[in-house]
């Protein structure tokens, strides 16, 4: 038996790779859709507006299910 350690190696390279991007992508859409909070006592204000915040989450969550959907496309493909 003979394992090909650089196919390993991209594989795992890869799945990090997708992994640590749609953690961050939805990490962002969080970000975006806490724009959408009312600012509590002593709280700061949000970075951004309610509507931008609310097209960010939906950009970040669309690329974060494109990758999952491709994803399992490959994998039964």
């Amino acid at each position: 038996m003979h394992i090909h350690w650089g196919s390993l190696l991209i594989v795992f390279v890869v799945s990090f790779g997708s992994a640590v991007a749609v953690v961050t992508l939805v990490t962002f859409a969080l970000v975006g859709l806490s724009a959408r909070a009312p600012v509590g006592s002593g709280g700061r204000p949000a970075a951004m507006s309610a509507g931008a915040g609310t097209a960010v989450a939906a950009i970040c969550l669309a690329a974060a299910a494109a990758i999952v959907l491709y994803g399992l496309y490959i994998i039964v493909a």
